[in-house]
């Protein structure tokens, strides 16, 4: 990977010299279906690039990953490939001010979910191809300058097996044998975008009358694989999908600039979904085979909206270099949600935003790798790594204050004007935080500093001080926090809520305050006199980024009637503190577990019962003293199976228990009842044991040795699929077998003949909790492969194996000590792999924090 690296200042120095006018690329296809032999499939890609020099006599280069290069032309001069072609580079000597490359090359098909993937379906044999670059992986399609402020229009031409449809970011059309693709708007190398395949595909339409009295015609279309169509809901993605143009026309006055607008749902993919202008795409996990929430609708909309923002905040206007992908990811995260809430059924999304997406920029924002919004990219590793919770979420929610702070119609206002002055163009911090200057009346400097340029999370904890009688505020106080690594105390605009009990049970606000925190304490001034509250709530509605705390009676209240506050977003809210206190080593994990065992059969959200799930099984796996994690773990078990059968028949609550009663399933008897559910000897009245379900209950089994390989044999003979076979894979991995784990290592670490899906799926059946003991061996391995692992493999599987596999569940200092080993003498190491590993320690450094806090609970 490091040949294949480019630094900024690399990036820099070209974009001084180089500007691009256009490239033509020339596609065949062909190969990808067939007998590929023994040699690795590759498929023909020429390229035609014109551009620019601002130095006539320069040398510059072109970025290219590929097996082999056939021919390389500039200016008509031929030039040898051997010579000027190094695996990553082509060399430019003596550069003209108008230029000419042609380079004919023999490029790769992927296995990885990098560059062009190629996927056979296991269900019927058909062959599925479709790209994906993001940060710098057009290079491994066709030749080019690869960085985001190199804009061009592109004109793309397919040769495609016979009977397929080839798809690109601007309408095709076929003829003589080649798909024909219209010349694309100036973008970046990074969102072009080719599709191919016998894809089952929807149209539909969506039409709009402009303020000008223009109409503004988009056609629509939708597609998966074939062997998903009786799954594919097509009318819902399109229903959401014309809510958002809706939405984002009224709102951003700038006529969806793209022509088309297909999403294509793909097999084996690595993102959520990817935001290539007129064609989309997104993991086609998003189709669901069985019985699902509706949070998993919501999450598939608010993706749909967040990739469909793009089109302005990343495609329309993109960053310079990724030191300002916040630009288009922070933007994008907030206007999902924003979008949800205002145009479709969901208008509770920024429950879930309050519950799950900040619950991933609190954690990343307390790591050693945490940066800042705007952050410092070195280069095309950094920027890998930098698709994180910081650039996501906490931007999102920095967004979600900077429109506490200026107002909804200035910021809005901001964005149009942003999008006129910069269409088609490259931008950096500055040239937004001018336009929001404008439109606020506010100097956005000091803001920015303070959201934008530094890291870390500040904590917010009231202060209550009673009259001498008890029944009234004397005064109300805020205190801000920093974690001394990163001390900064920010400016919040924060709700105060006071929360009392009513006379039918219920905890309900009676005062709200809204004020702008200021410093390490903020007195608020007009709480002053209100009744003495039983619940304080400070960041009430959400509206800035921060850790909320609580004083001894809110939380006291909280520990009693926590199920009693009756308006989601607060409720959402309180176990979101909750379960930073318990990360923090604050609350005893076997406190957090009993809350949720006494109050999340009370939750109405869906989702935010779902995250409590997966907060209540995190708490027991890597927070919970070890002696206590096997009382931790029936307390639960016999939690979720009350909860099941108490639920309604048929509601999404039972579902969701069920689906963590088999997550937390340990006991004969346990087991047992899933295996009864899955034979259908047993039945809970309302549960439809569909086959995602079957898949989730054998899991367990498999894990603990209920189910062996016949029986998960047999289990994908009934579910030949695509989907059937990672489940297959992963449950195979899961068994509790040493002979097992060897062999699901030597497949991941020593092959790479797994898949990208394959060697996700092997990685979450090797590494389970309840296998502390089997996979011990494999710490040492670990520290010993890590290295090679990254030097020799993609990007992306390099990631999944490091973080994957470090030896997280065995959380003893022992491992702490060996990881940092490593770190001492791997010094020089690449930046992005001790990243990855700095992440993995403070995780395990934390654990180990929290489990003693759970431990001196038990001594007490």
């Amino acid at each position: 990977m490091p040949g294949e690296n480019l630094s900024r200042d690399e990036a820099r120095e070209r974009a001084a010299l180089l500007s691009v006018d256009g490239y033509e690329v020339f596609l065949d296809i062909r190969s990808a279906v067939g007998d590929g032999g023994d040699e690795p499939r590759t498929f023909r890609s020429v390229t035609t690039v014109r551009f620019r020099c601002a130095e006539p006599g320069a040398a510059g280069f072109a970025d290219l990953i590929a097996p082999a290069v056939t021919s390389v032309s500039l200016n008509g001069r031929d030039l040898d490939p051997g010579e000027v072609f190094d695996g990553s580079r082509i060399l430019l000597e003596d550069l003209a001010a108008e230029n000419e490359l042609v380079v004919d090359a023999r490029c790769a098909y992927s296995r990885t979910g990098e560059g062009l993937h190629r996927f056979v379906d296991p269900e019927d044999g058909e062959v599925y191809l479709y790209t994906q670059y993001e940060p710098a992986d057009a290079r491994r399609v066709f030749a080019n300058f690869e960085q985001p402020d190199l804009k061009a229009p592109y004109r793309f031409e397919v040769r495609a097996p016979e009977g397929w449809t080839v798809w690109s970011n601007g309408a095709g059309e076929l003829a003589d044998g080649v798909w024909r693709f219209a010349e694309t708007k100036p973008i970046s190398t990074y969102i072009t975008c080719v599709v191919a395949g016998p894809y089952h595909y929807v149209t539909d339409s969506y039409t709009r009358t402009l303020e000008d009295g223009t109409k503004l015609e988009i056609a629509l279309g939708a597609m998966c694989r074939k062997g998903l169509a009786p799954h594919f809901d097509a009318d819902d993605v399109f229903l959401v999908t014309k809510q958002g143009l809706d939405f984002f026309h009224d709102h951003f006055d700038f006529p969806y600039p793209f022509g088309k607008y297909d999403q294509a749902f793909v097999p084996e993919y690595n993102l959520g979904a990817m935001e290539n202008p007129g064609l989309v795409t997104f993991r086609e996990e998003y189709i669901f085979r069985g019985k699902v929430t509706q949070a998993s609708y919501e999450a598939r909309a608010n993706v749909i909206l967040h990739e469909m923002a793009h089109m302005w905040f990343g495609d329309l206007v993109t960053m310079v270099w990724w030191d300002d992908l916040w630009l288009k990811e922070s933007f994008a995260d907030f206007m999902g949600t924003f979008a949800n809430v205002g145009a479709t059924r969901f208008r509770d999304a920024w429950v879930t935003f309050a519950n799950r997406r900040k619950a991933w920029a609190y954690r990343a924002d307390q790591l050693p790798s945490t940066h800042p919004v705007t952050a410092d990219i070195r280069d095309l590793q950094d920027a890998k790594l930098n698709f994180d919770g910081i650039t996501y979420a906490k931007g999102a929610s920095v967004l979600k204050q900077l429109v506490a702070y200026v107002g909804q119609d200035a910021f809005l206002e901001g964005a149009r004007r942003y999008f006129k002055r910069n269409a088609y163009g490259n931008t950096r911090l500055g040239d937004l935080l001018s336009v929001l200057a404008e439109t606020s009346g506010r100097d956005m400097s000091g803001w920015a500093r303070s959201w934008l340029q530094t890291a870390g999370v500040n904590a917010l904890t009231p202060q209550v001080l009673l009259d001498t009688e008890g029944g009234r505020i004397a005064e109300l106080a805020v205190v801000q926090e920093a974690a001394e690594s990163h001390p900064e105390l920010r400016p919040h605009r924060v709700a105060v809520g006071l929360y009392r009990g009513t006379p039918d049970g219920a905890l309900e606000r009676y005062a709200r305050v809204e004020t702008d925190v200021q410093g390490p304490r903020t007195v608020v001034a007009e709480l002053a006199g209100e009744q003495a509250p039983e619940l304080v709530l400070v960041n009430d509605d959400d509206l800035t980024y921060c850790k909320i705390r609580f004083d001894e009676t809110s939380l006291a209240t909280l520990r009693a009637r926590l199920g009693a506050l009756t308006d989601p977003l607060a409720r959402a809210l309180c176990w979101s503190a909750l379960w930073n206190l318990t990360r923090d080593g604050l609350l005893p994990a076997r406190d957090f577990i009993a809350l949720v065992l006494r109050f999340a059969g009370r939750e109405s959200d869906i989702g935010v019962l779902q995250m409590l799930h997966a907060w209540a099984d995190s708490a027991l796996v890597h927070y919970a003293a070890p002696a206590w994690r096997e009382t931790g773990g029936r307390l639960l078990a016999e939690g979720a199976l009350r909860e099941l059968r108490a639920a309604g028949p048929g509601s999404e609550q039972q579902l969701a228990w069920a689906r963590f009663f088999a997550a937390v399933a340990t006991s004969e008897g346990d087991l047992g009842l899933l295996r009864e559910l899955l034979d259908g000897t047993t039945g809970i009245d309302g549960l439809a044991v569909d086959q995602e379900l079957r898949w989730v209950f054998l899991e367990p089994l498999a894990a603990h040795g209920v189910a062996g390989e016949r029986e998960l044999a047999a289990e994908l003979a009934r579910d030949d699929t695509a989907s059937g076979k990672r489940h297959q894979v992963r449950c195979l991995a899961a068994r509790p077998s040493a002979a097992v784990k060897a062999q699901a290592w030597a497949q991941v670490v020593e092959s790479e003949a797994l898949s990208n899906a394959h060697v996700e799926a092997t990685i979450a059946g090797f590494a389970r909790p309840s296998q502390r003991e089997l996979t011990a061996p494999y710490a040492q391995l670990y520290f010993a492969a890590i290295e090679r692992v990254w030097r020799e493999r993609s990007i992306q599987i390099g990631m999944d194996v490091v973080r994957g596999l470090f030896p997280a569940y065995q959380d003893r200092p022992e491992t702490l000590e060996a990881t940092d080993a490593w770190l001492r003498e791997h010094a020089d190491a690449a930046p992005a792999l001790r990243r990855l590993v700095l992440e993995a320690r403070d995780d395990l450094a934390r654990a180990l924090r929290a489990q003693e806090c759970d431990a001196a609970a038990a001594g007490h």
